[in-house]
């Protein structure tokens, strides 16, 4: 007669361990957070930086409003203006601990690019119909609209910003075009300036 094999037992089930469940619970409401939170990481010295740049492109322009290097100045300084912005933000928010590819960001970002993807076509098609005097109006309303879309996802200085920048744009469209190189630097140099400061100020650097 054969010995019996002994009964495997299947072992007792383990629940986790209670730090495991609470590692796995704070990770949840992080993420959670951050797919319904603001992104607070603007940088009021990325915005102060885009009105200096700004302020220089208004010196080199003054005196040949609406000629082809006026445009052409304007449109290098918003490129570097955004760089250096976008960069000083990223540098925030690494200081802050706040993954700049968080969902807030990204929703920020989706909602500022439409804007500028119509001003950039507007421009095209301004450009062609030799219609330049109407682009400080465009840009200031264009830009003001990405901004206030944008800043609705962040502080709440940022859409105020751009709700500014969007009435300014208005008052261009129906001013005298010879005031467009002055709506220009109040907008893209002084809101920034004005509002930069006071982020920087309020919500640090």
């Amino acid at each position: 007669m054969s010995n019996p094999r002994p009964v495997h037992t299947p072992e007792p089930y383990e629940p986790p361990a209670l730090h495991e469940r609470a590692i796995d619970n704070l990770r949840f409401i992080r993420e959670t957070m951050e797919r319904a939170g603001a992104f607070t990481a603007i940088s009021g010295r990325g915005i102060v930086v885009a009105g200096v740049v700004a302020l220089g492109a208004s010196a080199l322009t003054a005196r040949q409003p609406y000629a082809p290097r006026w445009m052409a100045t304007w449109i290098a300084a918003a490129v570097v203006a955004l760089a250096l912005s976008a960069w000083l933000s990223a540098r925030k928010a690494r200081a802050l601990g706040v993954p700049i590819t968080s969902g807030p960001a990204r929703k920020l970002i989706l909602a500022f690019a439409p804007a500028l993807v119509a001003g950039a076509l507007l421009t095209v098609i301004l450009v062609q119909h030799a219609e330049l005097a109407l682009l400080p109006g465009v840009w200031l309303l264009l830009y003001g609209t990405g901004v206030a879309a944008g800043g609705a996802l962040s502080v709440p200085a940022v859409p105020v910003l751009g709700v500014s920048f969007m009435v300014l744009g208005v008052a261009a469209l129906f001013a005298p075009a010879s005031s467009g190189h002055w709506f220009m630097l109040a907008g893209f140099g002084g809101l920034h300036i004005a509002f930069g400061i006071r982020i920087a100020r309020r919500y640090g650097g």
